[in-house]
């Protein structure tokens, strides 16, 4: 075993963050961004890999020096930077003998694969094929799944007994997904010198608590996770450091028989029952109708005109299932003339795929839930919402992966069915958006008062922590609806 500080801690040392001198008062650490930095610095960097942090970034590890918690939850936008937060503060620990070793946990075999190259890029060497025994000592840590965890909870805790361990917890609500991965995760990880997860979004606790994460009950009696540090959409799109997203719905008349073999005719988007949405919902992506045809066609279109300023934008098909995306593929050919790259999770070579998609000029991608979350394709501009899946966690991912800045003045367009969930949702983020585009940003934003929060653990105890959240206005305009028939 390693004595602390020996070997290769020197190395990862070189990323620059320089410790808050003592003197400084708290009241200086914002919750969205150090002031005294340029909010959008830098410019951009390639994934996991700036020297020198964003303003959000700083921020972060200024709180996290000062309180130096067990546990932190850092909530910030998809495209923000979470990942060069993370490995920043994790080479910040390894240098001052904090802790010893790394374990990343990510929610799929890509993104644990992204996390060890994005990690390498600075000097972190961690094993993604780590499957059990001693860990070589050429590698400062190991990057796993959930599900891995999952298997062996106890090969991992035995890990996190034996040496000073950083946990890095990536998109930790995957750990509610089952109640055994969050008793895996509870079991292995309990014994970890540091926790520090991280998610896109906040979530909510239903039946399945997350561990090391703080729940806030709200007035609507629902318990919520609360972060210890948020840096939100509208927060980033001030800064400049993610695109304004603009969501384009389509409506269309749809028809389907039902079971007992009626027929039935509706619109999307006007009244009707929750069986009939979902019902029309479904006819609306069946590759075989009319509006799926149309709406690729415009969605192509569009990625036209973009490409005249970004040549190499590309477009992104999230569709339910493996037999839906295949169509897609199909009709984006017939359309397009052009062969799409599909993605399928259970597919040996999607990861491969993805990455060649990501460098090459190709100008559509058909895929599940592969590409929906965590996964970075930065030239991705245009999408399409091909899924019946309805939860705000899913859809605040996949939009996600369209928000990636590269220069100032890129926006994104996102294609969706006018579906009144959908549109809640897309809201949300609009009245973001157009908070932050139409209003000059003010300085030196309060930080919320301290409120009494309660962290799930196997021993649980209360802890005071400073909210950072924020919260959205109702809808205010919507983009038009050209109609489709389905």
């Amino acid at each position: 075993m390693r004595p602390p500080g020996s070997g290769r801690t020197g190395r990862v040392a070189r990323l620059s963050y320089v410790t808050p001198q003592p003197c400084l008062e708290p009241e200086t650490v914002s919750t969205t961004a150090s002031h005294h930095l340029s909010p959008a610095f830098p410019g951009r960097a390639p994934w996991g890999t700036a020297n020198k942090l964003r303003a959000w970034q700083q921020g972060a590890m200024e709180r996290y020096v000062q309180e130096q918690p067990r546990d932190f939850l850092a909530v910030a936008t998809p495209g923000a930077g979470k990942t060069t937060f993370a490995l920043t503060l994790a080479s910040w620990l390894l240098h001052h003998h904090v802790v010893q070793q790394i374990t990343v946990v990510a929610p799929t075999e890509h993104l644990k694969k992204q996390w060890a190259a994005a990690a390498a890029r600075i000097g972190i060497k961690l094993d993604p094929d780590y499957s059990a025994g001693p860990l070589s000592k050429e590698y400062d840590g190991v990057a796993v799944t959930y599900a891995g965890v999952g298997v062996r909870p106890m090969l991992h805790r035995n890990r996190s007994e034996q040496r000073k361990t950083l946990v890095i917890l990536d998109e930790i609500h995957h750990a509610g997904d089952s109640k055994s991965w969050g008793e895996a995760c509870l079991e292995a990880f309990e014994p970890a010198t540091r926790r520090l997860a991280l998610t896109g979004t906040p979530f909510r606790s239903d039946t399945n608590p997350i561990p090391f994460v703080t729940y806030e009950e709200g007035d609507d009696g629902i318990r919520r996770s609360a972060a210890d540090y948020t840096y939100g959409y509208g927060n980033a799109l001030a800064d400049g450091v993610v695109r304004p997203v603009i969501f384009l719905s389509y409506s269309g008349n749809m028809r389907w028989r039902t079971k007992a073999g009626d027929e039935v005719a509706a619109r999307l988007g006007e009244p009707m029952t929750k069986d009939a949405v979902s019902q029309a919902w479904r006819t609306a992506l069946d590759p075989r109708g009319d509006w799926m045809p149309n709406v690729l066609r415009a969605a192509d279109q569009r990625l036209g005109e973009v490409r005249k300023a970004i040549p190499d934008a590309g477009g992104l098909v999230i569709a339910s299932d493996q037999d839906s995306a295949r169509a897609y593929a199909k009709l984006i050919r017939e359309i397009t003339g052009t062969k799409a790259t599909v993605v399928l999770s259970d597919d040996a070579g999607a990861s491969k795929r993805i990455d060649e998609f990501s460098g090459n000029q190709d100008r559509w991608m058909v895929a599940v839930r592969m590409v929906s979350e965590g996964v970075d394709v930065p030239r991705l501009a245009v999408g399409v919402y091909a899924t019946t899946i309805s939860t705000p966690l899913f859809f605040a991912q996949a939009v996600g992966r369209f928000v990636r800045s590269r220069r100032r003045g890129e926006t994104a367009s996102v294609f969706l069915p006018t579906i009144p969930m959908l549109l809640g949702f897309a809201n949300e983020m609009e009245v973001e958006r157009d908070h932050a585009l139409d209003r000059p940003r003010k300085e030196g934003r309060r930080t919320p008062t301290p409120s009494p929060r309660r962290r799930w653990t196997r021993r649980t105890g209360s802890r005071t922590r400073t909210p950072a959240s924020r919260t959205c206005c109702p809808s205010r305009r919507w983009s038009p609806t050209p109609s489709s028939t389905g």
